[in-house]
């Protein structure tokens, strides 16, 4: 599986004005409406989860440029927009309390999308293992405190999720996108994009990582005897273990996943209550002991309107705002006209854009 990107940026406080959040909410569903109307809903979920895109959306529609807010308040504004509208796409999750929200309100509009059981289920996975990997599998410094699901009427998803680092003052952007899995642990990571790295990431979802993915299974189905064995000649070493990694909390999750004796990698980091720590305490083992690869490199790379809520890099310009709107509505009713008459209203479009 490819993860279609990630972003970073600086953390900047305070809320959206409502002011400015509904003219969000307004500009965000008529974009919205006329990329589904001309490209589909497929289409739409790729500009989401590109990196890129989606920074360049959250400025269109008047947020701080370079601000770890425009995450969180674009993906409110887009949640509210699509969920009011039958455009076959729905948003769940959000900041905080409402990420914790997720899986039940993927079931709610599963239903509502007329989704089968089987594939809600499997949406939840998605939303579970995307959030998994990014918090516990990436040990990044990171922790994750916003996770957006977007999901369409056949089934398909995209995730954008957002993580704090309370020591450098940055969050970082993760975007995912189903129609590139294959499998959520190894190499995830299509277009990484942000500007500053990190020393001594423990990247497992690396490809340099496949050994170190496949002794952490086995020793795990060895049991945890032998892995505190190994664990107590690494105690001490550089990159190693200290006894805060290798607590009774760890010891106890790995009982539990030695009874359960998973198949795969996967399977094994799914599981309830196997964290950031299960996961470093066998990749170090692996490596040091057993001479597996690991990648310890951050995986990410280098990463803009409206106007800003703070005034920079200017004010916004609510009047354009509110024309831009306008513009645009009227482009979606003559797009419905015929097909001559659509390509002559998007072509308008992209001239008043240029």
């Amino acid at each position: 599986m490819r993860k279609t990107g990630v972003a970073e940026l600086p953390l900047h406080y305070g809320s959206c004005p409502r002011w400015l959040f509904s003219k969000m909410v307004n500009l965000g569903k008529v974009i919205s409406e006329i990329i589904i109307d001309e490209f589909g809903k497929d289409e739409y979920l790729r500009r989401l989860s590109n990196p890129f895109f989606f920074q360049a959306l959250g400025c269109v529609l008047g947020f701080d440029f370079h601000s770890s807010g425009l995450t969180i308040t674009t993906c409110a504004a887009l949640k509210k927009a699509l969920n009011l509208e039958n455009f076959g796409i729905m948003i769940a999750g959000g900041k905080g309390k409402f990420s914790r929200k997720t899986p039940d309100e993927i079931m709610e509009h599963g239903e509502k999308l007329s989704i089968s059981t089987k594939k809600i289920e499997k949406l939840i996975y998605a939303s579970r293992l995307s959030a998994k990997v990014d918090n516990s599998l990436i040990q990044d410094g990171y922790q994750l405190y916003h996770h957006c699901f977007i999901l369409t009427e056949d089934g398909k998803w995209a995730v954008i999720q957002q993580g704090l680092n309370e020591k450098n003052g940055y969050a970082r952007r993760f975007h995912w996108l189903s129609e590139n899995v294959t499998e959520f642990i190894n190499e995830p990571h299509n277009a990484i994009c942000c500007n500053r790295k990190e020393e001594n990431v423990l990247n497992m979802v690396s490809s340099l990582s496949k050994e170190g993915r496949k002794i952490s299974l086995d020793l795990v189905r060895d049991g945890p005897k032998h892995i505190e064995r190994c664990a107590k000649l690494l105690m001490g070493r550089k990159h190693s273990l200290t006894k805060n990694d290798f607590s009774e909390r760890v010891i106890q999750q790995l009982e539990k996943a030695y009874q359960i004796q998973p198949e795969n990698y996967e399977e094994l980091v799914a599981l309830k209550g196997f964290g950031p720590k299960c996961i470093r305490a066998l990749a170090l083992i692996s490596q040091l002991i057993y001479g597996a690869e690991i990648d310890w490199r951050d995986p990410a790379k280098f990463s803009f309107a409206h106007g800003g809520k703070d005034g920079y890099p200017r004010p916004v310009e609510t009047e354009l705002m509110e024309k831009n709107v306008r513009i645009l509505n009227e482009a979606i009713k003559e797009a419905r006209l015929n097909k001559t008459e659509k390509l002559k209203a998007i072509k308008r479009l992209k001239e008043f854009i240029n």
